[in-house]
């Protein structure tokens, strides 16, 4: 394993160019994928009051414009929490590609930093949401029955509870719904010296395990199998990342024509994230067809992290200050905006929910910047002095 890597670093980092430094563009990718999420969770709140009963589905109503058009792609939560999976196989093991893994201890330390920078800003968000429970009154009057706030989003947070939600270890999450994407975070790292292993032994064959990638996702998807619906798509990220080389060649070429084919990515990755939406008036969800056009998703999502990397208007537009701001306090803005929508939710009523929104989103902004500040950064930098001593 650790010949193999080394190897594979000698041949990415003797050339610089886009292995070395950090990817800009990438933070800007996760910010707005998490914005996407905070729009999600509205839409969701929303929902009742703005899809019909019947007929939901007729061409040009305001339910078929915002769910069943490239608009879509603003309210795309489910589909953004990928395009997270597919940037975290990415960028997780270009440190140890550009370095190298040396030893056991050089593993051991790399687990340690990873799992204290997840796990801390996952129990402060927890703190934060269970005071947010306990300070908010929850009349029922305030949502409406069946809703997705009354299913998802539990109205008491117990310490036993809190401490369950802790461990990440749940298949679902009352207290913060939002943190049953980063259980698979936390599988991914820890079982990533297999994926890189695999990712270095079959980046010469990257389309066709590609395509075996896409093709688990749909078993997972009619099997009711996470691990197969997930993981994949993780992998797609670390295929990605084992052949910058590849990327940077592709990116010299779009240079010297203009970016032609750039532009024709771009524009396929965003409309296959949306594709089972944009089909949904013909192909209901829940069917066959609607399953296996679900799996253009991670193929929409690993399209758009390599035009984030390798097609510079995409590379350009997502470096400018707002989405590079977003991408600092994205981590932070995913964990903390939904305890703050549904405090919000049970103080105003679902049937306000645009007040929810008005208020919600700029509030979970500044939230995010200061759990950023006082929780996210000095977690990180505990995280990186703690691999150091455990490596050392």
């Amino acid at each position: 394993m650790v010949v193999i890597v080394s190897e594979h670093r000698k041949a990415l980092s003797v050339r610089g160019g886009l292995f070395s430094g950090r990817l800009i563009a990438l933070d800007g990718l996760r910010g707005i994928a998490a914005l996407v999420v905070v729009f999600h969770h509205i839409y969701q709140i929303a929902r009742p009051f703005i899809e019909p009963t019947v007929h939901a589905w007729v061409p040009g109503s305001f339910w078929w414009f915002i769910s069943a058009t490239p608009i879509k792609l603003l309210s795309a939560g489910s589909e953004a929490v990928l395009v997270f999976f597919v940037l975290s196989g990415v960028v997780v093991p270009l440190p140890l590609l550009a370095n190298g893994v040396k030893g056991a201890r050089a593993w051991l330390g790399f687990f340690c930093a990873r799992l204290v920078r997840l796990y801390l800003p996952v129990w402060a968000s927890l703190v934060f949401a269970g005071i947010l429970i306990a300070v908010t009154p929850h009349p029922a009057s305030s949502v409406t029955e069946g809703s997705w706030v009354e299913r998802t989003n539990g109205t008491k947070a117990s310490l036993g509870l809190l401490f369950s939600e802790a461990g990440l270890l749940r298949k679902s999450f009352s207290s913060n719904s939002v943190l049953w994407s980063l259980t698979w975070e936390v599988i991914f790292s820890l079982a990533l010296p297999v994926f890189l292993l695999l990712a270095v032994l079959l980046r010469r064959f990257w389309l066709p395990t590609a395509i075996v990638c896409v093709a688990l996702t749909f078993v997972g998807k009619v099997t009711d199998i996470d691990a197969l619906l997930y993981l994949p798509v993780f992998f797609l990220g670390t295929l990605i990342a084992v052949n910058l080389e590849t990327l940077r060649s592709w990116a010299g070429r779009q240079r010297a024509s203009r970016g032609g084919l750039g532009w024709v990515v771009l524009g396929a990755s965003l409309l296959a994230i949306v594709t089972s939406w944009m089909l949904r008036p013909v192909i209901p969800a829940g069917t066959l067809a609607s399953d296996a056009l679900g799996c253009l998703t991670p193929v929409g999502a690993a399209g758009l992290v390599l035009c984030a990397i390798a097609f510079r208007p995409a590379r350009s537009a997502l470096s400018a200050r707002a989405p590079r701001w977003l991408g600092k306090v994205s981590f932070s803005l995913y964990l903390t905006h939904l305890p703050i929508l549904v405090a919000l939710v049970y103080l105003f009523g679902d049937r306000n929910w645009g007040l929810v929104a008005l208020a919600g989103i700029p509030i979970s902004l500044m939230v995010a910047w200061l759990f950023n500040r006082f929780v996210e950064a000095p977690s990180h930098r505990l995280a990186k002095r703690i691999g150091s001593l455990v490596s050392a």
